[in-house]
């Protein structure tokens, strides 16, 4: 019987990728390139770290990573703390509620950083909820690599059998498969250009779950 779900955060719990998609774009901008829509959607489920390394191999940027990493995370701030419109996604907060109060040990597990993770958790009063916040950051591969879900699944003292992954990024489901983890693909209206395939259940909206089928998966 599952009793542990391991939530991803963007795209999932709330939707950043908007905010991060646009701090992206004005430092591209700042740095003189062109980032296409296809190149940008590789980006998707990967650490600003590993963004960046990227984005320094393809466009010969000499900048120091730490130096463009920190300078994206500066926008991105300004455009958190301003931004109207960010909220958790339709459904996920009743959702991480109903599964609290059935006694399931949530997890997160994110490829953003920890001062992402902890701004979106104190924004949204999400602390109380999850036993542990994994961020991609600790680790030097980003998903798809299986790293961050088999970390989240030792601190929570379960077998893997016990829990469940919840992903909107095909990276992420990759990763999870990769870790042997059953995952749930949130294919929302916000999903663009990614692979749902190998996820083991795909749903387009929270309602479709609750505490008796997440059990019995």
């Amino acid at each position: 019987m599952k009793n542990t779900v391991i939530f991803d955060m963007d795209g999932v719990i709330v939707d950043t990728e908007p905010l991060h998609k646009k701090a992206y774009y004005q430092h591209f901008g700042e740095l003189n390139i062109d980032v296409d829509a296809e190149l940008f959607s590789k980006f998707t489920g990967k650490s600003t770290r590993n963004v960046y390394q990227m984005i320094k191999d393809i466009f010969g940027i000499d900048t120091n990573a730490e130096e463009l990493i920190q300078r994206k995370r500066t926008v991105f701030y300004e455009l958190f703390d301003t931004d109207p419109d960010l909220k958790l996604l339709d459904g996920v907060g009743s959702l991480i509620n109903q599964l609290y109060a059935h006694d399931f040990q949530l997890i997160l597990a994110s490829s953003a950083a920890k001062s992402t993770i902890d701004r979106v958790f104190r924004r949204f009063d999400l602390f109380p909820f999850f036993s542990y916040l994994v961020s991609g950051e600790d680790f030097p591969e980003s998903k798809p690599h299986p790293a961050i879900f088999i970390e989240a699944q030792r601190l929570s003292g379960n077998d893997r059998s016990k829990c469940i992954v919840i992903e909107d990024s095909t990276n992420g489901i990759l990763a999870a498969n990769a870790a042997d983890i059953f995952c749930v693909g949130y294919k929302s209206a916000n999903s663009k250009n990614q692979n749902y395939e190998t996820a083991d259940l795909v749903i387009h909206h929270f309602d479709e779950l609750d505490v008796e089928k997440l059990k019995i998966f």
